[in-house]
């Protein structure tokens, strides 16, 4: 009996040792497997994802004028910028062990599975970071079994493939805060209207609560379940070390100071110009739209944020409550051309059509290039035209025949400068066929105006359609002695990681003579004087300007300049009905010389510089001649050295006058008598 006892011990051991061995060799080899699975995992690539970022546009002071992005806005920051306060709020609240843990935190798992089993249903969680960041960057937000395989599988690569630092700043960048804001950055900016590295122990708490439940804890809608939801995160922090409880109490108790609720719906500067930009990116830069929208880029653009706002104040100030009249205004800075202010109608919520680009007819604010094609062709500033009504024939017998507005004429001979303050239509259409209509085309594309241009008689009164975009070049080309610049809108545009993508320089070009524009100028100043077209807005303006008006049917302008700014207005009507020269056709001048004023406001008064070139001259208007002693009104006026008047202007020789003599009386004649 005992023997066989023994028997079975003995072969009891020998299973047991058999047993023992195939499950050495079986750990072994699940063992192996897992490192083959892990290599392979390793070898794998992780699925492509792309991060969208917010591009920023900056006006040239770098304040942001607009943020471009479409459903998240989002701007990407290194750890290193992300204060320790924030790392160690979301750490604590969302997953204590992180830095612990090879991705999963088996305890919690083990807890949230129970729960599930026990309510048959998947309502409890227990991811960590990398399981959050692994379900935001590739998988949808379904709780179904499969989804949850997929996201361990990422898992598993996001720590094979990134360091916990990496890990933390992605997570930290991705995430979603609520009030479209995605990272940390537009977090800080949307409820506290700062950068991410500017958030206090108490803003950073506040925020570290919110990825659980955007909606419940937002301080915008709730402000007792966001500092319920604080108060959490910062026991958290406080049981993992990070503060103290003194520390907690006092962050609790700081009074938080939110941004507007306005601001979170991404206040924009200068919308027509940011459309413009964006435009200009792609189409000029070949820049993707993808990128531009999702891309992360900063656009550095050429914007006065000071000047736009006085430009739609201007606009605003002027424009009618009572109808739909529209208005466009552009404002560039001679010497660089960069574009200072662009307003593109009167509000952008309910057009956002930008009239600044839009081609309308500019009338006699067309006529410096006429003019300063006349100067190159013989013309002087005393050149005299007859202003008086008449018919011009041309081509095959056909006849034009243009009018001065309110039928108004000299019924004389007038000199240029007279023409221009006057905005003398005879004169002008005169001196355009004198020279040849094709002169003035030339002329005008020259100064900057690319639309399409006819050498017609009527194209001396500005019958052919531009964008005030243009205008303002052309203006600026005059005011900046000759010297054409392509106006600009961006000066550089940086990718997300800081690389140089695009930047832009000022194209200088001679296209006109110094002396000829400032002739030009010179007389351009007159309309501002007495019996000037625009000599009404005179008491607004405290500095050097020169310009030009025009008014059409449906069109009124006024563009000009100092040697610091040009500007253009331009108002009408969006359905060409026709303005009211007594109320809508008005507003063009008191727009243009309220914004001039205010945008220089602060900036010392300039004089237009005098080129070596030109010489100058005291004229008597009258005659055209040299101002002589008897002149009454001399006037300065500008010449080509070789075009100014010889002679001297002198009053007509009167014959002296004697008195009758008289007949002696007899009694004189006696009182003499020797």
């Amino acid at each position: 009996m005992e023997i066989k006892q023994e028997d079975q011990l003995i072969r009891w051991l020998k299973i047991v040792g058999k047993t023992t061995k195939y499950f050495f060799i079986a750990l072994i080899v699940l063992a192996a497997l897992f490192a083959l699975f892990i290599l392979y995992l390793r070898s794998q690539p992780l699925p492509e994802t792309t991060i969208n970022e917010t591009t920023t546009i900056y006006g040239t002071d770098h304040s942001v004028i607009a943020t471009l992005y479409k459903g998240e806005n989002r701007v990407f920051l290194p750890l290193s910028q992300i204060p320790k306060y924030v790392q160690q709020a979301s750490v604590a609240i969302e997953d204590r062990k992180f830095y612990e843990h090879p991705g999963f935190d088996i305890k919690r798992i083990a807890g949230a599975a129970l729960t599930d089993l026990r309510h048959m249903n998947k309502r409890e969680g227990a991811s960590t970071i990398t399981m959050q960041l692994a379900r935001n960057l590739y998988l949808s937000l379904d709780k179904t079994w499969t989804r949850k395989f997929k996201e361990a599988i990422l898992t598993i690569q996001l720590e094979l493939n990134y360091t916990k630092p990496q890990l933390l700043e992605m997570y930290l960048n991705q995430i979603y805060y609520g009030h479209a804001a995605y990272g940390i950055q537009a977090a800080a900016k949307t409820y506290f209207g700062k950068n991410a590295s500017e958030l206090t122990l108490a803003e950073a708490s506040m925020l570290a609560g919110l990825p659980k439940g955007p909606r419940f804890y937002s301080p915008f809608r709730d402000m007792k379940a966001a500092k319920s939801r604080q108060r959490i995160v910062l026991q958290a922090m406080v049981s993992e070390g990070y503060i103290t409880q003194q520390q907690a109490d006092a962050a609790l108790a700081e009074p938080l100071k939110l941004a507007s609720p306005e601001s979170i719906k991404g206040q924009t500067i200068a919308p027509y110009f940011r459309d413009y930009v964006v435009k200009q990116a792609k189409e000029k830069y070949g820049i993707d739209e993808e990128l531009i929208e999702h891309g992360g880029l900063k656009i550095y653009t050429t914007l006065d944020p000071v000047m736009q706002q006085k430009a739609e104040s201007a606009v605003h100030k002027y424009l009618p409550k009572d109808r739909p009249l529209q208005a466009a205004l552009v404002a560039i800075e001679p010497q660089t051309g960069y574009i200072r202010a662009m307003v593109g109608g009167r509000d952008y919520k309910e057009s956002q059509f930008n009239r600044a680009l839009a081609r309308r007819q500019p009338g006699s604010s067309m006529k410096p290039a006429l003019y300063m094609a006349a100067l190159e062709n013989g013309f002087t500033p005393l050149t005299k035209i007859k202003s008086e009504p008449t018919v011009f024939t041309f081509g095959n017998d056909e006849t034009y025949i243009p009018r001065n507005f309110g039928e108004q004429y000299a019924h004389d001979y007038i000199t240029m400068g007279e023409a221009i303050a006057r905005s003398d239509n005879i004169y002008a259409v005169q001196t355009h066929l004198a020279i040849g209509p094709d002169k003035m085309v030339t002329m005008a594309k020259r100064l900057g105006i690319d639309s399409p241009l006819k050498p017609l008689p009527s194209l001396a009164l500005g019958s052919y359609p531009v964008t005030p975009l243009e205008m303002t070049r052309m203006f600026a080309t005059i005011a900046n002695q000759g010297q054409k610049i392509e106006p600009l809108a961006i000066v550089k545009i940086l990718d997300r990681e800081g690389k140089l993508l695009v930047e832009a320089h000022p194209q200088v070009q001679q296209v006109v003579s110094r002396e000829n524009a400032f002739i030009l100028t010179h007389m351009l100043e007159k309309i501002f004087a007495p019996g000037g077209t625009a000599h009404r807005v005179s008491p607004l303006l405290h500095r050097p300007v020169a310009g030009k008006t025009g008014t059409t049917d449906y069109d009124a302008w006024l563009g000009g300049f100092t040697p610091q700014l040009a500007a253009s207005v331009w108002v009408g009507y969006d359905d060409n009905r026709r303005i009211d020269n007594f109320a809508d056709g008005r507003q063009a001048v008191p727009i243009w010389a309220d914004f001039m004023e205010q945008a220089l406001t602060g900036k010392p008064a300039a004089v237009f510089p005098v080129p070596p070139g030109v010489v100058p001259a005291y004229i008597d208007t009258a005659s055209g001649k040299l101002a002589g002693k008897d002149s009454r009104n001399p006037e300065l006026m500008y010449f080509i050295p070789g075009t100014e008047p010889k002679e001297y202007y002198e009053a007509p020789k009167q014959e002296k006058y004697e008195e009758p003599k008289k007949e002696k009386s007899f009694w004189d004649k006696l009182k003499f008598w020797n």
